[in-house]
């Protein structure tokens, strides 16, 4: 699936959906292992931005992005519409990411004459 035909708005300037597949989403759950909590640790005494962490939640973003395709994919759509994220502490260190939309079958609309 292209994903560029993915977005958080309702409709893609140009086409139009032509069929409406249901909710996708694509879920990972990741914890922080000892040495990046001690190399977090650390930059958070330095302050600024702490990169272990922006890196690990960047990964989870996209592998969870990545499984949302794949199930669109599965069901036939070429667009998905209304992405969104969500995050959720399952334990402590340990965090699911969840992204989801619906999936949509569209075209390009017709030329104006």
């Amino acid at each position: 699936m292209n994903p560029a035909f993915v977005t958080t708005t309702f409709s893609i300037p140009g086409y139009h959906t032509t069929r409406n597949l249901g909710v996708v989403r694509g879920i990972t759950v990741r914890s922080r292992s000892v040495v990046g909590n001690f190399v977090g640790g650390l930059q958070t005494i330095l302050g600024g931005n702490i990169t272990i962490y922006t890196e690990l939640c960047e990964h989870a973003r996209q592998e969870a992005f990545d499984i949302m395709l794949q199930h669109a994919d599965q069901m036939g759509a070429n667009a998905i519409l209304g992405a969104r994220y969500d995050a959720n502490d399952v334990m402590d260190g340990v965090t699911e990411v969840l992204c989801y939309g619906s999936a949509v079958y569209v075209e390009a609309d017709a030329p104006a004459h």
